[in-house]
């Protein structure tokens, strides 16, 4: 969807989102969100090596697919805003190439070959952030990620945004009103779903949840400027609730 434009619509990351915005791609944000999640438990180490938190990770190696992975981002920037880690002080391993090309990554890149867990389990890396695993040898960093999350919660009451609806300029400027349609679908859908799936809808709804992210993504130089929540949208795609 970035990189060709080969979709009239496309769910998206977010974070891929703000930085395709950063380089002026042409697409346009749906105030939709089609995932959300708490990523505490989606970061882990191994257990095998001895205990291991958010505070050891100073000067430690760790993994994550790629520096502009929203759930990376949104766990880097719980541990540098919650939990004090300097985030300049890891060194970062990536494994894939940003969504959006122009994008310089600025980690270690990862042999080729080698998986994100295969490393953790060989001692190549101390911690990965992002994923999950079976395997009994590898832990969560927060040791507790159900409470970590609803502390999160509690705290800065915000449902992480993971991915959205965006729609290709072209298609937004020709068929404004094939855009509310689609929005109109997307939001009913949501409405006929189990209330534990539902997510935010709408500019308001979404506010929260974007300016946080905007934030960290800025925080972390994955986008040159802290774009307003305004920015992200059209005057269409704003008029939608």
């Amino acid at each position: 969807m970035i990189r060709e434009l080969a979709f009239d619509l496309s769910e998206l990351a977010i974070v891929s989102y703000l930085i395709a915005r950063d380089f002026d791609k042409p697409l346009v944000l749906l105030p939709a969100t089609m995932t959300g999640r708490f990523p505490h438990a989606r970061a882990l180490y191994n257990a095998e090596r001895g205990r291991f938190g958010p505070a050891d990770l100073t000067g430690k190696r760790v993994a994550v697919r790629s520096l502009t992975t929203t759930t990376a981002v949104w766990l880097r920037g719980m541990l540098a805003n919650d939990h004090g880690v300097d985030l300049d002080r890891i060194d970062w391993v990536t494994l894939e190439d940003p969504h959006v090309a122009e994008y310089r990554d600025r980690a270690t890149r990862a042999p080729a070959g080698r998986t994100i867990i295969s490393m953790l389990l060989d001692g190549e890396v101390d911690a990965v952030l992002g994923e999950t695993s079976d395997d009994p040898r590898l832990q969560p960093l927060f040791a507790d990620p159900k409470s970590a999350s609803e502390a999160w919660f509690r705290k800065h009451t915000v449902v992480p945004i993971n991915h959205v609806a965006v729609v290709a300029r072209e298609f937004h400027d020709d068929a404004p009103e094939s855009v509310r349609e689609t929005y109109r679908l997307l939001k009913r859908s949501s409405e006929l779903s189990l209330p534990r799936d539902r997510m935010p809808f709408g500019v308001e709804a979404m506010r929260p949840a974007l300016q946080m992210v905007i934030a960290y993504a800025t925080q972390q130089k994955l986008i040159s400027r802290q774009f307003s929540v305004e920015e992200l949208f059209s005057d269409l795609t704003l008029s939608l609730a």
